[in-house]
């Protein structure tokens, strides 16, 4: 069996240890992702006019849809 640990995008802590709710309304609304959501590890966030991107180091980049 493998357990995959999903990570807050937003302040980098496990998913499952507590609420969330704050961070993901950040996300949705103001702030891009600061940590990779697999390994939990601080990405490279490059905000322009248009959007933004962000990369990790381990799983590429990943930006907004604008």
């Amino acid at each position: 069996m493998t357990v995959t640990t999903v990570y807050c995008s937003f302040c980098g802590k496990e998913e499952a240890d507590g609420d969330h709710a704050l961070c993901r309304q950040r996300l949705s609304v103001i702030d891009p992702p600061r940590y990779c959501s697999q390994c939990a590890r601080r990405m490279v966030v490059q905000v322009t006019p248009d959007g933004w991107t962000a990369r990790c180091s381990r799983h590429g980049e990943i930006g907004s849809a604008r």
